[in-house]
Order: C-alpha cells, then sequence, then structure tokens
C-alpha cells in the first residue's frame, strides 16, 4: 500500500509502498477513504512526543473509510460497512470506560501515535468492537474524517465541558478546525458566540457559521475586556481552541463570575506551563476543565444533529488534497495554512 511516513523529526515525509496492515485478532482493516490533516500530527513531526513513540511512523488519526476485513474477535461490523472512528481507542474494560467516559481512558491506544495512522490506504484498527462507529447514508466519507479529532472534541467541549445553554456567551479563541467546529454547534444550540482570531477571512468564515461577535487579536487593545464589554459583563463560558499560553490567559479573563474556562488546544513545547492568573480565577471561582475526543456513544448525537441541518461539518473543509499534497501540508501546519479543515482523499 502507498503511505506517508515521517522518517525524521523535521523532515519532510516519504511517500513510499510499504506492507499491508495485518489483522488484529479484535479488529479490523479499514480502507481509507479520507483522513484529516491535523495540527496534532504535526506535533508528533516536531518531535513533541518523542518519548512517546518510535520512528519511521504513518500519521494520520481523523478517518473514514471501509471495512474490508473483520478479526475473529469483532462483533457487530462486517466488511463492507462504512466506519469513523476516535482518535483514541478505548479498552471498553476500566471503570472510566464503564463509566461512559471512553475518552479519557488510561489504556487507550492511539493512531499516529501508538501505532501506524491513516495517511495510508489501509490502516489495522484494534478493539474495533468497543470504538468502531458505523457512518449514517447521510454523512460521507470526507465529511466524517472532518469529525476527526476536532469536530468531536468542539462538540463535547461545547455541549458538555463549557455546558453553555441557548442565550449564553461562549467565547472561542483560536478558529482554526477546532475553533469553527465550536462557533458551529454553539450558534446551532442558540448560544451567542463570540470569535477570536488574527486572521479576518477566518472571521469571516467564523460569522458565516453564526457567529455573533468577532475580535481580531492583532488590532484589539485588550482581547479580554473587549469581550467582557460586549458580552454585559465576561463570557460564561470560554474555550482556548489554539493552545498558546495568550489564548490560555485571554480565555480565562474574559470570564465572567462562575464561568468556565475549557482548554481544547494543546499546549506543548514553550506553551506546555503558562502562567495562570490564578487570583482571577480563585475571586470570579472560574471553573477550568480540559476536553478531548468524545466517547463513541455521542456520536448518534453528532449525527443527528447533521441530518436536521442544526450542524454542517461538511462546511467546514477547505480542501479536499492528494496523499502527497497532505503530507506537505502537515510540516506547515503551525504556519495555519488555509480556512477550514483540509481532508485527504486520494491515496
Amino acid at each position: 500500500m502507498r503511505a506517508a511516513i515521517i522518517t525524521e523529526y523535521e523532515r519532510p515525509l516519504k511517500i513510499a509502498n510499504v506492507a499491508d496492515p495485518e489483522l488484529p485478532k479484535d479488529g479490523i482493516i479499514m480502507k481509507v477513504r479520507a483522513t484529516g490533516v491535523c495540527r496534532s500530527d504535526w506535533h508528533t513531526w516536531m518531535g513533541h512526543y518523542r518519548d512517546q513513540i518510535s520512528l519511521p511512523l504513518i500519521p494520520g488519526h481523523e478517518m473514514a473509510g471501509d471495512v474490508i476485513e473483520v478479526g475473529p474477535d469483532v462483533t457487530g461490523l462486517q466488511p463492507g460497512d462504512r466506519v469513523t472512528v476516535p482518535f483514541g481507542l478505548a479498552c471498553g474494560r476500566c471503570h472510566i470506560c464503564l463509566d461512559g467516559n471512553h475518552q479519557s481512558c488510561h489504556e487507550q491506544v492511539q493512531p499516529s501515535t501508538d501505532f501506524d495512522g491513516s495517511f495510508a490506504e489501509f490502516i489495522a484498527l484494534p478493539r474495533a468492537s468497543i470504538n468502531v462507529i458505523k457512518l449514517p447514508d447521510t454523512v460521507g466519507y470526507a465529511e466524517a474524517a472532518s469529525l476527526g479529532c476536532r469536530f468531536i472534541t468542539a462538540f463535547r467541549g461545547v455541549v458538555e465541558q463549557a455546558a453553555v445553554r441557548p442565550g449564553d456567551w461562549l467565547a472561542v479563541h483560536g478558529c482554526g478546525g477546532v475553533g469553527l467546529s465550536a462557533v458551529m454547534i454553539a450558534a446551532g444550540m442558540g448560544v451567542n458566540v463570540v470569535a477570536v482570531d488574527i486572521d479576518d477571512a477566518t472571521l469571516g468564515k467564523a460569522c458565516e457559521f453564526g457567529a455573533a461577535a468577532t475580535v481580531n487579536a492583532l488590532r484589539s487593545q485588550g482581547v479580554p475586556e473587549e469581550i467582557v464589554e460586549m458580552t454585559g459583563g465576561g463570557a460564561h463560558a470560554s474555550m482556548d481552541a489554539l493552545g498558546s499560553t495568550v489564548t490560555c490567559q485571554n480565555s480565562i479573563l474574559c470570564l465572567r463570575t462562575l464561568g468556565r474556562h475549557v482548554q481544547v488546544g494543546l499546549m506543548k513545547d514553550r506553551h506546555a506551563h503558562p502562567e495562570i492568573p490564578m487570583g482571577t480565577v480563585v475571586s470570579k471561582e472560574i471553573d477550568i476543565r480540559g476536553s478531548r475526543s468524545m466517547s463513541p456513544k455521542n456520536y448518534p448525537s453528532v449525527f443527528n444533529m447533521i441530518k436536521s441541518g442544526v450542524v454542517a461539518p461538511k462546511s467546514l473543509i477547505g480542501c479536499e488534497l492528494s496523499l502527497e499534497e497532505g503530507a506537505e501540508l502537515l510540516t506547515r501546519m503551525d504556519e495555519f495554512p488555509g480556512t477550514g479543515v483540509a481532508v485527504i482523499t486520494s491515496f
């Protein structure tokens, strides 16, 4: 099969023919029809996880495709099924999983971290009975891949962690794939959204997806102060969808009393240990929450919102690429090239 491979950190990926993956007893072989190009894999390419992974490695963790082989221990799946999968494959047995929080399973394994990912024609996915999700006919492959880690993480972040209600104010700092997804989901719920970014075209896209107000952080004299003023006292909840010291601090400082800060953007390298305005956290009793991925049990809620037209993840897709183009784009994800989600659909 053809695949894009990280052979060295911070060096161009290699496009090569490699052996097809072996079928796990508890897993499936999926023919990859679409896979997202995500900044999380850029962190892998940069070497930020070098203590967790070994090279060479095929990146890619946002995927959709067809089941072509099924292991003997798998139930509920058969060849020909159209499927997707969360980026973290839970064990399904621990107390965290039994409580329904598969996204936080300590024993989960991840494509592109623990085993080869989806920048390839085929991928082997273990723990399939627990984690692999059948796609409804109304959701296409590219749209399902765009759900990936970004849309589903935004969904859980908005609905469960931010816990916003119709009429509330939600600030979204950083309007890449996660941020625009959060804007769309929250606006579809009747929440007033303030979108924050440094690019006017991106902010224009946020308005298309329902943002009630925008702030260009490059031109603002003070992002938190501006949000507090336009929301009449501060946002009820705020999400750092980028993952930087500045966006994390701005997200906390723009909240009203008893507000909720949701950290979605990964904090790596020099941003790994940001200074937190703890005085504000204490005086306003701010709730700080992390959010990553989503349990498979919540996918039907997303599919229902898509079917009803409340959200349209396919409108987040900025471009469809070849394997070579996606591999090259991955090396530039720190530049935030383009607007929307890039999806590889040609292998």
